[in-house]
């Protein structure tokens, strides 16, 4: 039973439902008394807070750096970065069976069975091998006993002088997008219009350059990284909380692809683009949370950061929870969208960590510093 004298008596002029001023007044209180709990427990430890993530980035970078010593690289590539051959079987073969005949006469063979999601039957196998079209070929057919046709296979074959010039043009990308994204921060909360300008000229200066003249991948990319190291030194001394963002957003990169290395996965041209995106999620929230600690001051700061971070989690989960259900659906028969997603996943988990730990102390230390 509801009680009468939660609700207005419906009448003329009144809204029928509507909660009295005094019931509103009470859920006001109890909001009010959370955020102050929230408030004290961060004023005590947002400084410490950010040993954390120091810590985990410490010890992600030694992680890297011992794998990049063993294995020559930062990431295991598949053969859309390496070169090779891709063959797709609509059969029903033992993939095991098939891995252990064939790995000795294949290099870097992978196989992977593919299912219906609804009935778990399988439907064929992907193999992925370094090696030439023209050798898998010969060497499958060999073992099943039939030649293979385009109507019970399909084979895809990529150079590795071309997968790595691409492997080199997405790393550019990478950069470059980095570059653009601090900018437009910079642009929003940096101080100075000529320094503002400076940094977007620099960041214009590696794309400029390759378009224009034609330079290299490989000096396009030292380029871009030098204009970010450069743009770098602008967001510490004229603008922290740009610095904060792309602090962010690299940590957000750098986590996913320590946790990527450590689960042994390979890194295809999907998974490359998928950082692409995993920047624009780091960024999004990252700019709500500085503007809404900083851009506005109807509120306490606590109040403002508690406002962002009940948004920019709604925002998180909710693109989270999507993702999540298309990588169940995509995983057992879609290697591309499995490797997005995943790296999406991944990537989304450490941005809620990034910037409602990371960002959010380095914010409100700002904040802080700067009223007083």
């Amino acid at each position: 039973m509801v009680s009468i004298s939660a609700f207005q008596a419906d009448g003329p002029g009144s809204t029928p439902g509507r909660r009295i001023p005094k019931m509103e007044e009470n859920e006001t209180k109890q909001k009010r008394k959370f955020t102050e709990r929230f408030g004290n427990f961060h004023n005590k430890h947002y400084k410490t807070l950010l040993i954390i993530p120091a810590i985990i980035l410490l010890v992600f970078a030694i992680y890297i750096g011992v794998f990049y010593a063993h294995n020559g690289d930062f990431i295991h590539r598949d053969i859309s970065l390496t070169g090779g051959t891709s063959v797709t079987l609509y059969n029903t073969t033992d993939s095991a069976a098939m891995t252990a005949a064939l790995s000795p006469k294949l290099e870097g063979l992978t196989i992977r069975t593919v299912y219906d999601l609804v009935t778990h039957e399988q439907k064929g196998i992907i193999l992925e091998t370094e090696s030439d079209a023209n050798t898998t070929r010969t060497v499958l057919e060999n073992y099943l006993g039939y030649n293979l046709t385009i109507a019970n296979s399909s084979f895809q074959f990529s150079g590795s002088s071309l997968s790595q010039s691409f492997f080199s043009q997405l790393l550019f990308a990478i950069v470059t997008a980095f570059l653009f994204m601090g900018s437009v921060v910079f642009l929003i909360f940096g101080k100075k219009w000529k320094t503002k300008l400076l940094v977007s000229v620099i960041s214009l200066i590696p794309a400029f350059a390759f378009f224009a003249f034609g330079s290299s991948i490989n000096f396009a990319i030292i380029l871009s990284l030098l204009a970010l190291a450069v743009n770098l030194v602008f967001y510490f001394f004229y603008s922290i909380p740009s610095a904060a963002v792309v602090l962010s957003a690299f940590a957000d990169i750098f986590m996913t692809l320590a946790v990527f290395d450590i689960f042994g996965m390979q890194m295809s041209t999907a998974g490359i683009v998928a950082f692409l995106m995993l920047i624009g999620y780091s960024v999004d929230t990252d700019i709500l949370l500085t503007n809404r600690a900083l851009r506005r001051h109807e509120h306490s700061l606590n109040e403002r950061i508690y406002s962002a971070f009940k948004t920019g989690m709604t925002m998180t989960l909710t693109s989270l929870i999507a993702i999540a259900a298309a990588l169940v659906l995509t995983y057992s028969f879609s290697t591309v969208l499995a490797s997005i997603f995943t790296i999406l996943v991944i990537g989304l988990l450490f941005d809620m960590f990034n910037t409602w730990i990371t960002n959010a102390s380095i914010i409100k230390w700002y904040a802080i510093k700067h009223e007083n």
